[in-house]
């Protein structure tokens, strides 16, 4: 293993790859979720509206490209995971990524919310397709960051909470962001954001700039202290990936955790705009608060998470927060559906209490990452961080994959039609599907899956003790 400080030469409390982060890297590290966020959060939360309302492609339509992308997206990010470990540019190992993967997202981002070639969906493709490559290009390279900064747990936790804190920056900035900036842009639309045109296209291309800036800052700020030797990245290949799969047990736990955690949010998120718009009869600013308030318990609850795992334990920990996000859903459909009830600030407590479970669940689960990079080390001694990423990227896309597609289908089923003011009933009840049943359902399943997660932060500098005593002997 080779490390940027010699083991000697580090100070007691740093040995061994235990190194500490300042707060100013952690921001830093954090910093490049909130850039990614910023991008992704506002294809997850409105490129499908913009699609529909916009655009002019049919929801079905619409779904099956999100689908085709996705599979796409299972052959290109184990080629982009063998890549980026078996290559080692001068910029960092992995760092050097979010520069050159960031300028081309940034430029794709933009140009899928360009209505120039409306209705055609080729260019649809074309951009969506670009971007989803250039994301991974971006994603698994710093997903791998967070392991080569450090082996200590507890520092993996705070440059977690921070990341996650800073990532629901990026969650706030679109989803209560995105209805204000198109409403400058705009001041004449009408108020479910269907006639936006070039609106769109500017509000985005001031979020790509940005967010491409925040790549930059996180660039500037990361230091890769473990990582593999050079000798060790040439045996590195793309069946890699499924070996990984199959015999790293805890992997195989999260990975399919990824995938139903990611489902749950991206298609309640993607929901959002057509139940405030339909269902609630809301208009932009009501959206911004509703879409907003998915990101505000962050700043309340993140910081937390290190004392609430060192109360409950990362098990309890996730069983409290998943609970709560089913109890938020549950009181979400039902202030919808018993008219007494149906207020708009009910709506509102009731998207703040799931969105506090859901951000504290879904926000941990990253820690877990470094722990499996590690247990697949120290039972086959390579640390093939970018092979990780690349795989639990493919469990995480699947599940983003969901929230353009099931909204699709569902919506096409239920007769949804995007030029009429007012909804059916039916149509109206599959949005409500979208928003809070089938959400809960993979709720329920998410948590069944995280049960089986064995790895206790004990074993886990237990594991990284004996890893880092083994390159030292």
């Amino acid at each position: 293993m080779e490390l940027a400080v010699n083991a000697s030469a580090a100070k007691p409390s740093e040995a061994k790859g235990f190194y500490k982060v300042s707060m100013l890297q952690c921001i830093g590290f954090g910093s490049g979720d909130l850039a990614q966020n910023l991008i992704y959060q506002t294809i997850s939360m409105y490129l499908l509206f913009f699609y529909t309302n916009v655009y002019g492609l049919d929801p079905a339509v619409a779904a099956v490209m999100f689908l085709i992308v996705r599979i796409i997206d299972v052959i290109w990010d184990p080629l982009v995971g063998t890549f980026v470990d078996k290559h080692d540019p001068k910029m960092g190992k992995y760092r050097s990524y979010l520069i050159l993967g960031g300028i081309p997202l940034t430029g794709f981002a933009i140009l899928c919310f360009w209505n120039g070639f409306s209705g055609s969906l080729l260019y649809a493709y074309i951009t969506y397709v670009g971007l989803s490559m250039c994301y991974t290009l971006v994603n698994v390279p710093y997903g791998a960051l967070n392991a080569s900064l450090t082996r200590d747990t507890a520092e993996i936790t705070k440059l977690t909470s921070v990341r996650m804190f800073m990532a629901n920056i990026g969650g706030l900035a679109v989803g209560m962001g995105i209805p204000i900036v198109l409403k400058f842009f705009d001041p004449f639309e009408t108020e479910d954001m269907s006639t936006h045109d070039s609106a769109w296209l500017s509000t985005m291309a001031i979020y790509g700039a940005i967010g491409l800036m925040l790549l930059i800052f996180c660039f500037s700020q990361c230091k890769e202290r473990v990582v593999m030797d050079k000798a060790e990245t040439e045996n590195v290949k793309v069946s890699d990936l499924w070996m990984e799969f199959v015999h790293n047990r805890p992997l195989r736990i999260l990975a399919f955790f990824f995938i139903t955690a990611f489902g749950m949010m991206a298609i309640a998120n993607s929901a959002g705009a057509y139940y405030i718009n339909y269902n609630m009869h809301g208009n932009a600013a009501e959206l911004s608060i509703f879409m907003g308030l998915g990101s505000i318990p962050a700043f309340i609850f993140m910081p937390m998470i290190p004392a609430i795992k060192k109360k409950v334990g990362k098990r309890g920990m996730f069983n409290i927060f998943l609970i709560t996000a089913i109890v938020g859903m549950a009181m979400l459909y039902a202030v919808s559906v018993i008219p007494a009830l149906k207020h708009m600030w009910l709506v509102y407590i009731a998207q703040f209490i799931k969105s506090t479970g859901v951000i504290v669940a879904t926000g941990y689960m990253w820690a877990l990452v470094p722990e499996v990079i590690s247990y697949g080390e120290y039972t086959h001694g390579r640390r093939i961080s970018g092979i990780v990423n690349a795989l639990t990227g493919i469990f995480y896309k699947a599940g983003m994959a969901l929230g353009g597609v099931v909204p699709g289908l569902v919506l096409a089923f239920v007769g949804f039609n995007s030029e009429a003011a007012m909804q059916t009933p039916f149509a109206q009840q599959g949005i409500l599907w979208l928003v809070a049943v089938i959400p809960a359902l993979l709720l329920v399943l998410a948590m069944f899956i995280i049960s089986k997660y064995e790895l206790s932060d004990a074993r886990i500098d237990e594991i990284n003790r004996e890893i880092e005593a083994r390159h030292n002997k």
